[in-house]
């Protein structure tokens, strides 16, 4: 690993500003991004999105899944400090890892977010236009927030409740699965147009296609299409994961603070809160924990409650001890 010190004074006053800035961390440097890369993430590298609001300024460091360096990691949290220090310490910082973003990371993006491999350590981000024939496949896949990623280049990684890029150069084809839901739907239509205007000058042919209608260019690339098979469970499942809340009850009755389980279904019915105790609200992987402290609660507890506590890996899941929310 090199000796790491971030260069200094990589931030123009402009950041201070209302509006969505990011930057790529290349070399222990802050990289600007303009508008049109704002949402694409290769999956090597490690970026700073910074969204800053008259209400709340809150940094956002993204790391990819698999292949951001750890001096690339490591730069990143100390231009994130930088950054931080450059105004005025106003921003709350948020770590993002590929795949497992926050919702309020992707309500950044609306029209998706897109993972392309490569990065700067492998030299591999070039412009494939500019190295010989294009040949590319995308996933999009979600509902509210859809997620556009690179996939291999066969019929295996296809589905039907799914929606898929193939990127050609010339020809850009949008194929949408016979289970595919509306959003993916409109959102393949969307990704594919900007492909051509952003790569291709606008000057590439897109063919929408639905399932059964595989076009002589998709048959000559991936072979005869073969029986797909249907859309994994893994997106309900983590729809489910980050919808799904559980109410605690807060006692010191023994002297001790515990906290125990009262239901892990919603809705909750109002009438399980008691003035005279505390209740904590678990929302799920969507990071955000709420106190309620009734009027009666005992005086002993008070100022007891804190992130700390609250996220031990035995009562609340580890991917949201940093995101936690405290309301009063």
């Amino acid at each position: 690993m090199q000796s790491l010190r971030a260069v200094s004074g990589q931030f123009s006053p402009a950041v201070r500003s209302v509006g969505v800035f990011g930057w790529r961390v290349e070399k222990l440097k802050a990289v600007p991004l303009d508008s049109s890369q704002l949402g694409v993430f290769y999956t090597g590298d490690a970026y700073l999105i910074l969204n800053n609001q008259p209400h709340a300024v809150h940094l956002h460091m993204w790391m990819g899944q698999h292949k951001s360096s750890a001096d690339e990691q490591c730069a990143c949290a100390m231009l994130a400090t930088q950054l931080d220090h450059f105004l005025g310490g106003e921003p709350v910082q948020h770590r993002e890892t590929q795949s497992h973003e926050s919702a309020e990371f992707m309500e950044l993006f609306p029209k998706g977010v897109s993972y392309k491999e490569g990065g700067v350590e492998s030299g591999f981000r070039k412009n494939q236009a500019d190295s010989g024939p294009v040949r590319r496949l995308f996933q999009v896949k979600g509902k509210k927030n859809i997620r556009v990623k690179e996939v291999e280049l066969n019929w295996t990684s296809f589905n039907q409740g799914d929606c898929f890029i193939l990127d050609l150069g010339p020809v850009i084809v949008s194929w949408s699965g016979s289970k595919a839901n509306l959003f993916e739907k409109q959102k393949v239509q969307e990704i594919s147009a900007l492909i051509r205007d952003s790569e291709r000058n606008g000057k590439a042919q897109i063919k929408h296609l639905s399932e059964g209608e595989e076009s002589q260019e998709m048959i000559e690339v991936l072979g005869p299409i073969p029986a797909l098979q249907e859309d994994s469970t893994e997106e309900d499942y983590e729809a489910d994961k980050t919808n799904s809340a559980s109410l605690y009850r807060v006692s010191d009755v023994t002297g001790c603070m515990t906290l125990s389980l009262l239901c892990d279904k919603a809705p909750f019915d109002q009438t399980l809160l008691d003035r005279s105790d505390c209740f904590i609200l678990d929302n799920g992987s969507n990071g955000k924990i709420f106190i309620w402290k009734g009027i009666e609660y005992s005086l002993r507890a008070e100022g007891r409650i804190h992130p700390g506590q609250v996220a031990s890996p035995s009562q609340v899941d580890n991917k949201i001890k940093n995101k936690i929310k405290l309301v009063l």
